[in-house]
């Protein structure tokens, strides 16, 4: 169960954020169809994978209307601009730099700011950061998550990244988390399309139980 100083304000509708990571142009409209048949609305491609660019405009193109599109693994306004300019709606930081989600808030994208600690995500808030991430979540564990939402703000979502799996979505949840960030554990490079249709349902009946 969720308790009930829980954040209630996550942007997207299943919580969950597909990462993407070393996915090519080739192989992303199939693989994003797959997660949104499967019930997620956040897919975000890191700027480590390769010709991200035209990933991302690929995917806004073709389910911009169906999902918030993002990108990850962001950290030079100039790849903001960029982003900004093919139509992402999302970018997320490996780290708290103000200046930059002080930017992409003027460009009008949502900040999901990764984070450690309580001094980094109110430096990140007071940038203008929307939704915070935590990472590496399974490093901090979930009672990391429980100390940290007793002093954030009530409306400002924490998001866990970093060895989140079926099995352990519960607990952060459950602790405080507004929702989780999807890494390894549902898309490595090259996999084929049904491992990813199948780790996808697998994540979102996950989400499912903890939800009544």
């Amino acid at each position: 169960m969720t308790p009930p100083n829980a954040p209630h304000a996550s942007p997207f509708k299943l919580p969950l954020v597909a990462i993407l990571r070393g996915i090519t142009p080739e192989e992303t409209p199939a693989h994003v169809g797959a997660l949104i048949e499967a019930g997620f609305d956040a897919i975000e491609i890191p700027l480590n994978s390769p010709r991200w660019a035209e990933s991302i405009a690929l995917a806004q193109q073709q389910y911009g209307d169906r999902a918030w599109i993002g990108a990850g693994t962001v950290l030079r306004n100039e790849d903001v601009d960029t982003l900004a300019d093919i139509g992402a709606r999302f970018i997320v930081t490996p780290n708290t730099r103000p200046s930059l989600i002080r930017h992409a808030v003027e460009r009008g994208l949502l900040v999901v700011a990764g984070f450690a600690t309580a001094s980094e995500a109110f430096d990140a808030i007071d940038a203008g950061a929307q939704v915070l991430k935590l990472f590496p979540a399974a490093t901090y564990g979930s009672g990391h998550v429980r100390a940290l939402r007793s002093v954030l703000p009530p409306h400002v979502p924490v998001y866990v990244v970093g060895g989140v799996s079926p099995a352990t979505l519960a607990g952060f949840l459950s602790q405080g988390a507004a929702g989780a960030g999807i890494g390894g554990e549902l898309y490595r490079p090259g996999q084929p399309l049904e491992t990813t249709q199948t780790q996808a349902a697998e994540f979102v009946r996950a989400f499912q139980e903890t939800q009544g």
